[in-house]
């Protein structure tokens, strides 16, 4: 065991776990004031479940055995779960740590596909859903990409989550908001961000996190952490300023919404790849997740008609098979152990593509089954009046800004 890595790696667990409390703010300020504070919730209540079932049964099921789909229930509440040496020979941190720190993953990637159904999902319904979904496709998913099950076995790579974080979300709530459908038509004013200083400091703290989420997936204060860092950085910066410039030639003026929505796809896009792609690659994953991400969320989402409110699926789920689909082309083994097709790695190319076409089928096929079982049982959307009131008020009976009718 190796004292500095893992007083890095428990630096690292704290980052990540931030993140959601940040993705609360970011998706909060981009809601409707009516719904800040469910919205916010939806975020912060996956901190108090998915940290339970990860202790209880997430991280047996995504780092126990040899199975090809899923783990076993051997390490369950982390039951023969060591604290003083590593899950392999190779490993310089204590595997309790290892599993803190993956934990934290578990957290963040439920608390991103909220983001696609805020407004008019009932809160038990949401709550059901993450404990449902984080059971049959995050854990079997984690499994099949870090814990040797078959994604891994086909040869595809995700350094910190490309797959198992991203695309798995951002499909799942592409699924629900479909299911669901769209809000009821609002006047125009209402779409606009109700609070964007909130939305620049969940950015900030997002763009903070994602420092050790990247750069600790290398688990260890090494050079592929360093690396890690600094293509994180690169990529979230470029992807920044390459939005800035879209936003400038098509609309003749730059926004913070949109710099801030630019830094977070460039963060999204980078994070397959992060420890395995050239430090000079990462401008270029960066420059081009924008335009695609733009595109999608400013004219496929209307000409499809899709209600992904927040832009879960048009962020995390397009830049994450973006840039699972770029770690398959600029991917070099000097960097990270791995060659892309650009450095003549064929073979790493296609399994990265079947690896993308596996995910969305599963996160697609598993969120569908999921929620109608759901909507059997109990409604999955609130009713016109209490989406018409705000969802603060109907489903928690809280106001977040007191005016003078509310007082």
């Amino acid at each position: 065991m190796n004292s500095g890595d893992s007083a890095f790696i428990l630096i690292c667990c704290t980052l990540v776990f931030l993140m959601t409390p940040g993705l609360a703010f970011f998706y909060g300020g981009l809601e409707k004031r009516k719904n800040i504070l469910n919205t916010m919730l939806m975020s912060i209540f996956v901190l108090g479940l998915a940290s339970v079932l990860w202790i209880g049964i997430g991280y047996t099921l995504s780092f126990s055995g040899d199975g090809k789909w899923i783990g076993n229930f051997s390490k369950v509440f982390f039951e023969n779960v060591s604290l003083s040496s590593g899950l392999d020979k190779n490993a310089t941190i204590p595997e309790g740590l290892f599993g803190g720190f993956q934990m934290m993953f578990a957290l963040i990637t439920a608390a991103i596909l909220t983001g696609s159904v805020v407004g008019r999902m009932k809160f038990s319904a949401i709550f059901i859903f993450i404990a449902c979904w984080s059971v049959f496709v995050y854990y079997p998913l984690a499994h099949m990409v870090w814990g040797g099950g078959f994604l891994a076995q086909i040869g595809s790579i995700d350094f910190a989550g490309g797959n198992v974080v991203h695309i798995s979300s951002g499909v799942s709530g592409l699924i629900l908001a479909l299911v669901l459908g769209k809000r009821l038509k609002q006047k125009e004013v209402e779409n606009i961000p109700h609070n964007i200083p909130f939305v620049v400091l969940g950015a900030g703290v997002l763009w903070f996190g994602w420092f050790g989420f990247n750069a600790g997936s290398a688990l260890g204060a090494n050079a592929q952490a360093v690396h890690a860092l600094l293509t994180t950085n690169t990529a979230a910066a470029t992807a920044m300023l390459s939005w800035m410039a879209i936003e400038s030639i098509l609309n003749k003026k730059v926004t913070i919404v949109g710099a801030c929505t630019g830094a977070v796809v460039g963060l999204v896009a980078i994070t397959p790849g992060a420890g395995f792609v050239p430090l000079w690659s990462s401008f270029v994953i960066g420059a081009l997740v924008s335009p695609i991400c733009y595109y999608v969320i400013n004219v496929l989402k209307e000409r499809l008609g899709f209600d992904d409110a927040l832009d879960a699926f048009g962020c995390h789920g397009v830049g994450g098979i973006f840039g699972g689909i770029a770690t398959g082309i600029f991917a070099q083994k000097k960097v990270g152990g791995y060659e892309g097709l650009l450095y003549g790695g064929g073979h790493l190319f296609v399994a990265q593509l079947e690896s993308i076409l596996f995910t969305i089928a599963l996160a697609s096929i598993a969120s569908f089954v999921i929620i109608q079982l759901i909507k059997r049982f109990m409604p999955i959307r609130v009713t016109e009046a209490e989406e018409a009131i705000g969802l603060d008020i109907s489903e928690h009976g809280e106001v977040a800004y007191f005016s003078q009718e509310t007082k």
